[in-house]
């Protein structure tokens, strides 16, 4: 996500070429949907693009947390996986 960010705005910027690929993640993007490029590596959800970054977020935070302090006493089971 981080590297494909940053090329979307240098494409927008005239720094690098705008290919087909970053022209449709940056039109998905534009019409708040999750890039297939994302979702094609990232978690399963139907979510709009703004609640997909949020739960994207709250796993890895979760994850994060689990591994600072420790197996959690209740577990996230939908931060697994999407039922």
């Amino acid at each position: 996500m981080k590297t494909t960010l940053a090329m979307v705005q240098k494409a927008l910027v005239g720094e690098i070429v705008m290919t087909m690929e970053l022209e449709m993640l940056s039109n998905s993007i534009f019409n708040n949907q999750v890039p297939s490029a994302w979702a094609g590596v990232g978690f399963l959800s139907l979510k709009p693009l703004a609640s997909w970054i949020n739960d994207c977020n709250d796993r890895i935070d979760f994850l994060d947390s689990w591994i600072e302090n420790g197996t959690p006493i209740k577990f996230w089971v939908s931060g697994f996986f999407f039922p």
